[in-house]
């Protein structure tokens, strides 16, 4: 709630890392430790970090780090252009090159809200709702940009549900998606309201191509984790109501909650896209996968077989029609 009658009273500080001064114009507390307010900052669970007129990170939270995965060390210093987040939105992965929030606040000098995605260092992309705020002086010029973000799909909270479906044997071992098994049970299911309300929905795979060339080359621990790195981009790639599974050793399975065959293609370009800039660092080297996402939209009259099989034929068709239900999840892989 703001209120309109409260003292104007004036505090000073600054950043320790980027020795930015800032005026807080709120009632507050005299502390004279500039450290003080550094802490606060970093006790808040969302991500804050400060840039300079160049984009340059001179400020980093321990919010920020935990939710990219890049400590202080990793980021004071750098242009936020470097490719060490890589910003994306729905549309394009490389924000930096274009219009980024930070840049549209300091041009326009207001306030931007963006929902943007972030390279995580482990090499998934994390989506987040971020704000750019300009960051003046005294004299109410613009010196800096204040950004905050946090995870957009953190109010879900853990599943509670994942360690019952460990116990029950429901969860694949290299990714901790949901099964084959288990992405059956909830496919008949989707499909039984959709033929009863009528409710739309789609499904997509996402094949890595070469997996065999690539586990044979790096070795099976690169493989499993590239394929984790996988599964969390795609997780992240979609809605909190859609459900991703692995379907075989090369595929991962998401069904799409409310995705008409008008939708389809927007979102499979998406996931693609995002996907494909997925990457693990391996003994010094940054590896990436070949990636292909395809789908297809329920239609009346569907089954399981023939609803996979579409988008089986959608991926190119070059395995045999039995390919289109794929092997059992292997916990080894």
């Amino acid at each position: 709630m703001l209120r309109n009658k409260a003292p104007a009273l004036k505090s000073e500080s600054f950043f320790a890392d980027g020795h930015i001064a800032l005026k807080l114009r709120a009632p507050m507390p005299p502390f004279h430790d500039p450290a003080i307010y550094r802490d606060i900052l970093d006790g808040l669970q969302i991500g804050v970090s400060v840039l300079d007129l160049n984009k340059k990170i001179v400020f980093w939270s321990d919010g920020a780090e935990k939710i990219t995965g890049y400590a202080r060390i990793d980021v004071l210093g750098h242009s936020c252009a470097e490719n060490i987040l890589l910003h994306c939105n729905h549309d394009s992965c490389d924000m930096c090159s274009g219009t980024c929030p930070m840049a549209a606040s300091l041009h326009d000098g207001k306030p931007v809200e963006a929902m943007t995605f972030v390279h995580h260092r482990a090499g998934h992309w994390t989506p987040v709702h971020t704000w750019a705020i300009p960051l003046r002086d005294e004299h109410g010029l613009i010196v800096g940009i204040i950004q905050t973000f946090e995870s957009e799909f953190s109010v879900y909270g853990p599943n509670p549900n994942d360690r019952s479906m460990k116990e029950r044997g429901c969860l694949d071992f290299a990714t901790e998606l949901p099964n084959q098994a288990l992405m059956q049970s909830h496919l008949r299911e989707t499909l039984g309201t959709f033929a009863e309300f009528h409710i739309p929905f789609a499904v997509a795979f996402l094949e890595v191509q070469k997996l065999d060339h690539f586990r044979a080359r790096y070795g099976q621990e690169a493989a499993t984790s590239m394929l984790r790195v996988l599964a969390r981009t795609l997780k992240n790639s979609v809605w909190p109501a859609d459900f991703v599974g692995r379907w075989s050793d090369d595929r991962l399975l998401v069904i799409l909650n409310g995705c008409d065959a008008n939708a389809l293609q927007a979102v499979i370009e998406r996931i693609r896209q995002m996907a494909a800039s997925a990457t693990i660092e391996w003994w010094g080297e940054e590896l990436s996968a070949m990636i292909l996402v395809e789908g297809s939209s329920a239609v009346a009259d569907d089954t399981v077989e023939s609803l996979l099989l579409r988008a089986h034929n959608a991926l190119g068709g070059d395995r045999s029609t039995a390919a289109a239900a794929g092997s059992p999840s292997s916990s080894a892989s």
